[in-house]
């Protein structure tokens, strides 16, 4: 203990006693900043004296300081203070940064700590190998609160810390209109592929190579060829028997209906533009029109001739030729009118679609290009033929008594049964599309093959068989022995009475009763065609 009293007395002495290494005492650690500053201000002094006064002492230059000359004199001082760091100040009055880097690592007694490893003094000194990382790399991980967004995304900033963003792509038809906002593209537009902006969207119709297309075409034509040889052979046999039976100025009004039904397809698959949209609405419903007025012409003057043949033997009024025909026309005239006030109403453009096919993927967005004809304005055209259609099968029904000699009435029946049918399917399946991405390619060939399908069932039951008799059975084409009205009334009152009776009563007990006061006749296989174009208005 002598000699370290020696020592410590010695240095007191020599004032070279430094607190916290040559004693045990440890000192508060901002006392330093205390005692450079009292330093600060006495090597300020010191400049002030050395410039104001020539010998020691206080001079009476320096009696009534100047506080800003001392501000300036500290602000110029530049020595080591207690800690063995420089001592400055800036222009500001501030001393210079001067902070210890910690990292807080593990060592090797495998207890946690801090450890130095670098320091800041104007600029930043690292000792990159006393560094630790969780993972064996060594460079330098990110030092950022958040990183830059891609293209696409924008910036949502953190609350309370500006500096730090969360990324959020532009969705669905927003593009990304600056670093922090997403803006919606217009209707007509769609994002590009780095959403930084907008493009149009591309404008498609159907394509005549589309197999939505190439179906209803392809029966369309054989609809087309089939009507057209059927016309020229009723043409060639104006005269004959078959042909006058069938009426022929009603049965050309009936497949001139069927072959514009079947040429319909063609301005209902063509690129939309003005002249195609005013045939759209023209041609959509005329020709079932054609065919329906026909029909229901044809089904109301059979029912009005038999229900006439059970009161009276007199004919009924407007079955001749001219008053079908004017009959006919005028029902088609309906159609025209209201054809004719749709045109005034609303002229006939095209416009292009972008909500039908705007799907959730922008990049399968289309616009479809369309005349404009709404759903409505359909239903509206074809209602006034479905009308027709729905009459004629409920004349249709009531003549399915008549016998089958007489003028076609069960094949006209079992027409309008299989057309009705096929427009019954027609309505879910057409409306039942409407929210479908291919609405567009569905309803067309829905409602195209629908027409073709019913144009077909009308050629098929009506005029293929005499067509067929025609050519290969022209034996049966010749001219038989004409009926007066009244022997057809009687017929068909026997025929009625033959049915009733045969219901009630056992077989064999009808005949003997139907026989009475028939003239017995000589039984033929053969079909007689029986004509009521003798007969005036």
């Amino acid at each position: 203990m002598g000699p370290y009293r020696g020592v410590g007395a010695n240095l007191e002495r020599m004032g070279l006693e430094k607190v916290g290494r040559d004693s045990t005492y440890e000192q508060e650690g901002k006392v330093q900043f205390v005692m450079d500053a009292v330093y600060a201000v006495a090597h300020a002094l010191h400049r002030m004296h050395h410039e104001h006064c020539s010998g020691p002492g206080l001079c009476s230059a320096m009696a009534n300081m100047d506080g800003k000359e001392l501000l300036s004199h500290i602000r110029a001082v530049n020595f080591n203070g207690s800690a063995g760091t420089p001592v400055t100040f800036n222009e500001n009055g501030d001393a210079p940064g001067r902070y210890d880097i910690f990292q807080y690592q593990i060592n090797n007694r495998s207890t946690a700590e801090y450890k130095v490893i670098g320091h800041w003094t104007n600029q930043l000194h690292l000792n990159m190998e006393a560094l630790q990382w969780a993972s064996s790399d060594w460079s330098l991980p990110g030092s950022v609160c958040s990183l830059p967004c891609r293209t696409g995304e924008r910036k949502k900033v953190v609350k309370g810390a500006p500096c730090c963003w969360h990324c959020e792509r532009c969705e669905g038809y927003h593009f990304q209109a600056s670093q922090f906002t997403c803006e919606l593209c217009p209707y007509e537009q769609r994002p590009d592929q780095n959403r930084t902006g907008c493009q149009p969207i591309p404008i498609i119709k159907l394509e005549w190579s589309s197999p939505w297309a190439v179906v209803p075409v392809f029966i369309s034509v054989l609809g087309i060829v089939a009507t057209t040889f059927v016309i020229l052979t009723f043409v060639r046999h104006n005269d004959t028997p078959i042909v006058r039976a069938a009426g022929r100025e009603m049965s050309y009004v009936l497949l001139t209906g069927i072959f514009l039904c079947y040429v319909i397809t063609f301005p209902m698959i063509a690129a939309p533009d003005v002249l195609v949209c005013s045939f759209r609405r023209i041609f959509l419903g005329l020709g079932m029109c054609f065919s329906n007025a026909a029909l229901l012409t044809k089904t109301n003057r059979i029912h009005r001739i038999f229900e006439q043949g059970k009161k009276a033997v007199t004919a009924p009024r407007f079955i001749s030729p001219a008053s079908q025909l004017f009959i006919t026309f005028f029902l088609i005239s309906v159609q025209l009118l209201g054809v004719l006030v749709w045109f005034a109403a609303d002229p006939p453009h095209t416009f292009v679609d972008y909500g039908e096919q705007r799907t959730q993927d922008t990049e399968r967005a289309r616009g479809v290009l369309k005349c404009d004809i709404s759903d409505l304005s359909l239903i509206c055209s074809l209602g006034y033929s479905i009308l027709l259609m729905v009459t004629c099968t409920v004349y249709a029904i009531k003549t399915r008594g008549v016998p089958e000699t007489f003028n076609e009435a069960k094949p006209i029946g079992f027409t309008m049964y299989t057309t009705c049918i096929i427009w019954l399917a027609f309505i879910p399946i057409f409306f039942g599309t409407a929210q479908s991405a291919e609405r567009m390619y569905i309803q067309t060939a829905t409602l195209t093959v629908s027409l073709s399908l019913s144009a077909s069932v009308s050629l098929g039951m009506l005029y293929m068989p005499k067509v067929y008799t025609i050519i290969f059975h022209p034996e049966h084409n010749v001219p038989k022995r004409k009926r007066s009205f009244k022997a057809i009334v009687t017929v068909t009152t026997m025929a009625s009475k033959l049915s009733h009776l045969a219901a009630e009563r056992p077989n064999g007990e009808v005949k003997t009763e139907l026989c009475e006061g028939v003239e017995p006749t000589v039984s033929s296989t053969k079909t007689t065609y029986v004509s009521y174009t003798n007969h005036a208005i």
